[in-house]
């Protein structure tokens, strides 16, 4: 049974009876790859990790994080301080190749800056390169208020439509991953690269006009491969990654993209907004491979997917856990997927993501309290 995921488009992996894969036999490692003895050496050095999807408030997406007018560390330290008081130990943080194709010196010293504000909050960075949800064009500059009470209303892809549809228009890309790497390949800052996030996923209802092609995610597939490549190069001392999403308990069925992401990421990192039952059935499937597992995105509290079990059950697996969001802000990940179809007027109820309000009060102080009960033991 398929069920759509409250995050965004078709969510396969939290399709209900994922871990009854039959006979599997995983791709070969792709040239480079850390051998599971390497991987699993990297990962016990590491705390049980946990963190969040980081945005500050301030920002609706990757280009308002960075771009100079509206890059916020004043706003970045506050929350992260909050994250850090919860127990959080890891923050997830997406870049954008935009931002190197127009202002390449500026990124690297904004990304130097968020480090150190994050490492004196002891807080590593997982770094994301390419993302292909939401806005598939991304337009350079001011971005627009948020569309009202609506989800992600102004989160963009990366690259946009017109890059994946144009050869001619890709010559900033490998430049732009070589040269983030080699600035950061060996920063002890950094925890992990992630090469690209959900790389087959659509727009999520934005709606967008010219309708991106329906075939983007063959588009994808090439980049996908070339940037895994372009990293390889680079060999940075800490680890790459690609999450599944899409049907990846189902092991014994396997898409091109998700034959080159297992194939390629040194750790195997998986996406779930699922209830218990269906997560616990993917993490016991992916556990097959034998790697060091990382759930990059988690909890949306409308499809069931709560702090309390899951935080807990992830940290007795040994599975690093993500949520999906931390401050509400201009990113609106308080309103439902729906929102973009369904006319809200003022904020739900009950939140979809985030944990914090602006001011670092909680949306729930009892799900704040049992974060820290897992992450500090309090």
């Amino acid at each position: 049974m398929i069920k759509r995921c409250i995050h965004a488009g078709l969510c396969l992996l939290c399709a209900a009876g994922a871990a009854t894969a039959g006979e599997f036999v995983p791709p070969a490692d792709a040239p480079g790859r850390w051998s599971k003895e390497r991987a699993a050496a990297w990962y016990a050095q590491q705390p049980f990790l946990a963190g969040a999807n980081f945005s500050p408030s301030t920002a609706g997406n990757q280009l308002e994080i960075w771009r100079a007018e509206t890059f916020d560390p004043a706003t970045i330290a506050r929350e992260l301080g909050y994250a850090q008081a919860l127990g959080f130990n890891s923050a997830r943080v997406f870049l954008h190749d935009l931002l190197w194709k127009h202002d390449s010196v500026g990124l690297l010293q904004r990304m130097d800056q968020f480090l150190a504000i994050a490492d004196r909050c002891d807080l590593k960075t997982m770094f994301v390169f390419f993302d292909s949800c939401w806005d598939p064009y991304p337009r350079w500059g001011s971005q627009p208020a948020p569309r009202p009470h609506t989800h992600n209303a102004l989160w963009v892809q990366s690259p946009g439509v017109p890059v994946l549809l144009a050869d001619a228009q890709q010559a900033h890309l490998k430049p732009y991953v070589q040269g983030v790497l080699k600035r950061f390949a060996n920063d002890r800052r950094v925890l992990a690269w992630d090469v690209w996030n959900e790389p087959d996923n659509f727009d999520g209802g934005v709606r967008a006009t010219p309708p991106e092609p329906r075939h983007k995610p063959e588009l994808v597939l090439p980049l996908l491969k070339s940037t895994f490549a372009w990293a390889r190069e680079i060999n940075p001392s800490q680890p790459l990654t690609s999450a599944v999403w899409r049907e990846s308990g189902r092991l014994d069925v396997l898409d091109a993209t998700k034959q080159v992401q297992l194939a390629n990421s040194d750790v195997l990192s998986f996406h779930c907004y699922s209830r218990t039952t269906e997560f616990e059935r993917v993490v016991q499937s992916l556990q097959r491979l034998g790697r060091p597992l990382l759930c990059t995105e988690y909890m949306a509290r409308l499809g069931g997917g709560r702090f309390d079990p899951l935080l807990g059950f992830l940290r007795e697996q040994k599975v690093a856990a993500y949520c999906w969001d931390l401050v509400n802000g201009r990113t609106q990940t308080i309103y439902p997927v729906s929102s973009w179809r369904r006319k809200f007027s003022g904020a739900p109820p009950v939140w979809n993501n985030c944990i914090l309000r602006a001011d670092g009060t909680p949306f729930d102080p009892a799900e704040t309290a049992y974060i820290r009960r897992v992450m500090l033991n309090k």
